[in-house]
């Protein structure tokens, strides 16, 4: 499968396949007149590398992990101590915007509180 046809079919950005090119990870992609020709591990890394953009990885943690995972069992520890801190980063996240949500909130309590107030005292 080119470039192109991997892009089309799995809806990878092209700028994304000319990156993963570019850090010479492509173990089994070969040129053949030309063109890239990606296999089942290719996609599935491809895949991998999606899945981490879509995370917040970074470009150059995406690299790195795409690295490590390279080295297979040697570097387990690693991966998963970069998953574990997106993760705790994006569990900070979410308590962050639950605390804005419950400001917001009480805004809006202390708005119609006021409301009630004002009408019924026209009342």
């Amino acid at each position: 499968m080119t470039i192109q046809e991997a892009s089309e079919r799995y809806q990878i950005p092209m700028s994304i396949l000319r990156e993963y090119e570019s850090w010479g990870l492509c173990g089994a992609v070969k040129k053949v007149m030309g063109d890239w020709q990606y296999d089942d591990t290719d996609l599935e890394r491809l895949s991998t590398i999606m899945t981490l953009h879509d995370i917040g990885f970074t470009t150059e943690e995406v690299e790195v992990y795409m690295r490590l995972l390279l080295e297979g069992e040697l570097s387990v520890g690693q991966r998963l101590r970069m998953l574990e801190e997106k993760r705790s980063a994006a569990l900070d996240e979410i308590h962050f915007k639950e605390h804005q949500l419950l400001r917001l909130d009480y805004l809006r309590h202390e708005i119609r509180k006021t409301q009630k107030g004002i009408g019924g005292m026209a009342e």
